[in-house]
């Protein structure tokens, strides 16, 4: 039997609807690479909190779709972003453009944005790593 991907959004997705489909109020797993805590009581939903062991590598951000990298909105006025800053797992770190429509690319967690994996600009595909993110310990 294979470890189950705690970094797969959908893995999380499906443990947080099984958990509030039972009734459980929330569940904790740790393992040696690291912690997954979900607590599905309390208002504001589902509250996932994935956590490193310490020296564990960052998380990388992979392309959801084929398409054109942006590391900035198009209509910006062109700044390069300064690495490494914060960022929290509401903030925008770029779009997937794909002919006139943009894909924007949320953190997804918090932590520190260290690395830009890809080139603005570069056609990238399903999959691609586009950002490093090293997560608090």
């Amino acid at each position: 039997m294979s470890a189950i991907d705690f970094s797969d959004p959908a893995t999380i997705a499906f443990l947080t609807d099984a958990l509030t489909a039972a009734g459980v109020e929330g569940l904790e797993i740790s393992r040696p690479d690291g912690q997954l805590r979900i607590v599905t009581s309390g208002e504001g939903g589902a509250q996932v909190a994935v956590l490193r062991a310490p020296g564990s590598p960052p998380v990388v951000m992979k392309a959801p779709l084929a398409g054109h990298f942006c590391a900035e909105h198009p209509a910006a006025a062109a700044t390069p972003q300064t690495l490494p800053r914060s960022v929290s797992d509401a903030d925008l770190l770029g779009f997937i453009r794909v002919g006139h429509v943009l894909l924007p690319l949320r953190a997804g967690r918090s932590g520190v944005l260290t690395r830009l994996l890809a080139e603005p600009g570069a056609l990238v595909g399903f999959g691609d790593p586009l950002f490093e993110i090293e997560l608090p310990s």
